[in-house]
């Protein structure tokens, strides 16, 4: 069974499950081949479909309870459940901080119009949120609405840009690309060090394939240079990684082989 749970020096990261749906890998890399995705057995659910997640994370640092990413909502979806089982209360949420402004990270922010999160900051960036309140941009999607708009009505955003503290042991770092304004986090404690990927990568084929870039990045050259400035820092510093699209649980590092870097779980 999946170590759910990660300490990096006192902080305390906790995966969370919204759903682990089993799809196409063709959904988010269209231009790829079977023949590729077979070189790497182990992300495929069988013959056709590879094993995807949708992923939040707990963090536990400084007296305070965060929420990174707030998953999907819809069908099949759990996350309030995940969190429970795992003994998370909704309502000792202090901070929710996104990466992104995208469906599967916003989702649970609110159900019915009622906040799930009722006493917690919710920490946006500047980049999404300027072009997803574009009028032009505003109504191409139906979660914006719903999720975010509310926020700033409540008076519960605050935006962020650039290297924003969240905790003395937590520290946003742009990651642009995938949206305008994707953040990633960097956790340091004690001589310790993690990094929150975001979707700088959604899936460990990446790894290698770092130039492959997802249907859903907005900026397709920019999250390519990202993706690559970001990985190979990864690798040289040896960084435990949490990813939320990667195999549950989504922590572990991204090393070098003999012929190809890869992502090596934990």
């Amino acid at each position: 069974m999946p170590n759910h749970i990660v300490n990096v020096g006192n902080v305390e990261l906790i995966a969370l499950n919204d759903n682990l749906p089993v799809r196409s890998p063709f959904v988010a890399f269209p231009h790829t081949t079977m023949e590729q995705w077979n070189e790497y057995p182990e992300l495929m659910h069988d013959h056709e479909n590879a094993n995807h997640r949708w992923g939040s994370l707990a963090i536990r640092s400084s007296s305070k309870l965060i929420i990174v990413d707030t998953g999907m909502q819809g069908e099949g979806c759990y996350l309030l459940d995940d969190m429970k089982e795992k003994g998370i209360d909704r309502d000792a949420v202090d901070i929710v901080v996104f990466t992104h402004i995208h469906p599967d990270h916003v989702g649970w922010n609110y159900t019915d119009g009622k906040p799930n999160f009722p006493n917690a900051r919710f920490l946006v960036p500047q980049g999404d949120w300027d072009y997803w309140t574009k009028p032009e941009n505003i109504d191409t999607v139906d979660y914006i609405v719903p999720q975010v708009l509310p926020l700033n009505q409540n008076g519960v955003m605050d935006l962020f840009d650039g290297e924003h503290e969240i905790t003395p042991e937590l520290t946003t770092h742009p990651t642009p690309g995938h949206t305008p304004g994707h953040s990633s986090i960097r956790v340091t404690s004690s001589g310790e060090h993690a990094f929150i990927l975001g979707d700088v990568a959604h899936s460990p084929i990446q790894a290698h394939h770092t130039d492959w870039c997802p249907e859903f990045d907005i900026i397709p050259d920019m999250a390519r240079a990202t993706r690559h400035s970001v990985i190979d820092m990864l690798e040289a510093e040896g960084t435990l990684v949490s990813a939320g699209h990667f195999p549950d649980p989504g922590f572990g590092r991204f090393v070098r082989g003999e012929d190809r870097r890869y992502w090596q779980g934990i």
